[in-house]
């Protein structure tokens, strides 16, 4: 039996163009008042993010820091979606190679965990509580909740919940 051929009804898709040169742009368009490198082209959708003096953290890093009204927003999620809390705090705050050059090894992946990890906690002003207690204790240091689903054994939410004063 021959095999049939079927028609594809797909619509096609132009073929990638590249991205249009900067050389001939005047430095003032080449990078925004954000900081950002433009490509140059109509769309501003498509920026290098600087690569140099540019620590971000995580998850949300990009945005002003967290109100307590957004911070308890976010910690209700978490549990809304059953992923049970937990906190860390680093005095870096930040993924960084020192001791190592070998592939897939760096320096502040693993935080210290803040007691144990709020299994059973039902109440975003629990953790709340808690990163206010972690503060008082390591006013010097980054502290990150994370969403921990224990079923897949994943973590599914981090974000820096509090940044020490002086900081970026």
């Amino acid at each position: 039996m021959a095999p049939t051929v079927m028609a594809s009804s797909a619509t096609s898709v132009s073929p990638f163009q590249g991205l249009k040169s900067t050389a001939g742009l005047p430095v003032s368009r080449r990078i925004s008042s954000t900081g950002f490198v433009s490509n140059g082209g109509r769309i501003r959708c498509m920026q290098v993010w600087p690569a140099e003096g540019n620590k971000k953290f995580e998850t949300l890093s990009y945005l002003p820091p967290l109100s307590t009204d957004q911070l308890l927003k976010q910690v209700e999620y978490l549990i809304r979606n059953n992923w049970i809390p937990c906190l860390e705090f680093s005095k870096v705050g930040f993924v960084f190679r020192e001791n190592s050059r070998s592939p897939c090894y760096y320096d502040g992946r693993y935080w210290t965990m803040w007691k144990l990890p709020m299994f059973g906690c039902t109440e975003a002003t629990q953790v709340y509580a808690e990163l206010e207690e972690c503060k008082k204790a390591y006013p010097d240091c980054y502290i990150r909740v994370i969403g921990f689903d224990n079923l897949r054994q994943v973590q599914c939410v981090l974000f820096i919940a509090y940044k020490p004063p002086g900081s970026e």
